[in-house]
């Protein structure tokens, strides 16, 4: 067995589903469209790839002495199964995130940079890091395709996958970059929630809810509602991926809802404890318990007011903004009567703006 073969046996027999090898050349095509998303303002903000593009396409920015990538793909489906149809007083969690799948990854990777390793060469792994586009490395090893959901897409595993790489000073044989695409397909397109697709391959993050549930600060009121049962991800556009069908037909187990209440009841240190792999802003869990807010308004159930109204008179003001606006979402007269009460004793001016909208909505619904 070649070096080359060892690897890729090494990899699947290690959990990935594919592994392929690509140079260190600068992603010349991503870089540009990177600097049009920004320009564009589609980025939102963040950081991560688009606060350092020109570094996150040009692997030798960080690693001067790269020659090749090896990326990874490890499936999380079947095993992270199906939140299934809504449930009373729960939340839904993206499957992505059931369990912290980038574990498993990791310890592919490893696997790969050992056999690496024991050849005299040098091996990092790079997992969701903003040194590198993992997704354009992907492609460029032949791992996958880009989908018009912005997602690679790998065959018979279509999106429902993570990626990383070992970066190593190994000289391999490459890979061909893998240039499919999804055709006339646009499933993804309309499937998302808020029409953050824009365009194929082009997703604007300030509609997009899986960012917005990952984003610090307000979430926006017309984009509330929408959220729906969603405490962390969106797998709509992935639900609907023909590539990916058959794997998800098979992800059964009932697996990714969470208990509001306990959500908006626990200590900080219980929280991090159990979602510590999620994506929190800060580490601040206050972002948590805001997601979970508005999973509770948008329940339209009068009998959660109880579990709400400790918040509008929480010390963190973007606690009170949302359960303004969820009190305001679930209405009667004991929602009601807290949202004046607070009206009169606000003294963050975005609160009380919220207070008022709430109360205007409680009141026409009533």
């Amino acid at each position: 067995m070649d070096l080359v073969e060892r690897i890729r046996a090494t990899a699947v027999n290690s959990g990935l589903v594919d592994v392929g090898i690509c140079g260190v050349e600068t992603f010349s095509e991503a870089l540009e469209a990177i600097k049009l998303r920004i320009e564009a303002g589609f980025h939102a903000g963040m950081a991560f790839t688009f606060g350092d593009p020109a570094s996150a396409t040009d692997v030798r920015a960080s690693f001067p002495w790269a020659e090749r990538l090896v990326v990874g793909a490890l499936a999380y489906l079947p095993a992270a199964g199906s939140p299934g149809p809504a449930v009373a007083g729960t939340a839904r969690v993206a499957r992505f995130a059931v369990e912290d799948y980038y574990l498993p990854l990791r310890r592919g990777l490893e696997a790969v940079a050992h056999v690496i390793r024991e050849e005299g060469s040098s091996a990092e792994i790079v997992i969701d890091d903003s040194r590198l586009m993992d997704r354009v490395a992907a492609v460029h090893a032949g791992v996958g395709w880009w989908g018009k959901s912005a997602m690679v897409l790998v065959p018979a595993y279509g999106p429902w996958v993570l990626l990383g790489s070992v970066v190593t000073d190994l000289i391999l044989p490459t890979d061909r970059p893998m240039w499919r695409d999804c055709g006339t397909c646009t499933a993804c397109m309309p499937a998302c929630p808020t029409g953050a697709i824009v365009a194929p391959g082009v997703v604007d993050a300030r509609r997009c809810l899986s960012y917005l549930a990952q984003s610090p600060g307000i979430i926006p009121r017309e984009l509330r509602s929408v959220m729906g049962d969603r405490l962390y991800g969106c797998d709509d556009c992935l639900e609907v991926c023909p590539p990916g069908g058959r794997l998800l037909e098979t992800a059964t187990e009932r697996r990714g809802r969470v208990d509001v209440a306990d959500v908006l009841t626990a200590d900080d240190a219980k929280l991090l404890a159990r979602f510590g792999h999620f994506y929190i802003p800060d580490r601040e869990v206050r972002h948590l318990r805001r997601n979970a807010l508005v999973v509770v308004g948008n329940t339209g159930d009068a009998e959660a007011v109880p579990l709400v109204l400790p918040f509008l008179g929480h010390h963190d003001w973007l606690l009170r903004l949302h359960a303004a606006w969820a009190l305001g979402r679930l209405g009667g007269a004991a929602a009601l009567l807290a949202l004046r009460m607070r009206s009169s004793g606000e003294r963050r001016t975005e609160v009380t703006e919220e207070i008022l909208l709430s109360l205007a909505d409680a009141e026409e619904s009533a």
